[in-house]
């Protein structure tokens, strides 16, 4: 719990109000009350480790969730490694956001496999802005060249990031923590929410995968598509 409230403290959402013993306390400032008011959504975190180190600094319990959740699911005996809370992020465009669980996942086109879990603490909005903010950075393109020439662009995932893939990895979003049949609205919400994206999207409910049920495909990769979409950056 301290450890909890220590990460707040550096979102500005908890300040130090006293000493127990040795230990601060500390208390929701009300910028941190209004955050859990309005169903829990805290600001996106900073940059977090990854792996065990995560696990230990506490950014990990949810990203293990969804591991645990994929694991049986089929993927063990294709699984080489995780890591949990991995930052992206495009400094050029102020681009960064965390993804739940990266699963080392080697395909002949992609390395990876990337996962969120949404445990229904968050507003449909912002559900689709997380999704939507994985065409951003696959969309994005850098420029080189030596200075005086035309130059060429690449995608900047695949030169910074993921660097034996030929494609972006896909994403697969796991909705949890509410009846039934409110996922199935969520899922079906999230569907039009992203249509027309321009990255890989595989959804389900967490009941369903419980159940073995197929993931539902709601979008499919499109470099073509991303290049039209985001403009090239200009060479020096």
């Amino acid at each position: 719990m301290r450890r909890a409230m220590k990460e707040r403290a550096g979102l500005g959402l908890a300040e130090t109000n006293g000493k127990a013993g040795k230990d601060p306390i500390l208390n929701l400032t009300p910028a941190g009350q209004k955050a859990l008011a309005d169903g829990n959504e805290l600001p996106p975190r900073p940059k977090a480790g990854t792996g065990a180190k995560a696990v230990r600094a506490g950014f990990g319990l949810h990203g293990v969730a969804v591991r645990d959740t994929i694991l049986p699911f089929g993927g063990r005996d294709r699984l080489t490694g995780w890591q949990v809370e991995v930052y992206h992020a495009v400094k050029e465009t102020g681009l960064s956001f965390n993804t739940d669980a990266v699963l080392a996942w080697p395909t002949r086109t992609s390395e990876v496999r990337l996962f969120e879990l949404d445990n229904g603490t968050m507003s449909q909005a912002r559900l689709a802005k997380e999704v939507w903010d994985y065409e951003r950075y696959a969309g994005h393109r850098a420029w080189e060249g030596a200075r005086g020439t035309n130059g060429s662009t690449y995608p900047f995932w695949q030169r910074h990031r993921y660097t034996r893939s030929e494609c972006f990895p896909l994403l697969y979003v796991v909705l949890a923590g509410k009846a039934e049949h409110l996922l199935d609205n969520r899922l079906k919400a999230l569907a039009a929410d992203v249509k027309g994206i321009a990255v890989a999207v595989c959804v389900n409910t967490l009941p369903r995968l419980q159940r073995g049920e197929p993931w539902y495909e709601i979008c499919v990769d499109d470099p073509d598509r991303r290049r039209r979409r985001y403009p090239e950056p200009v060479g020096r």
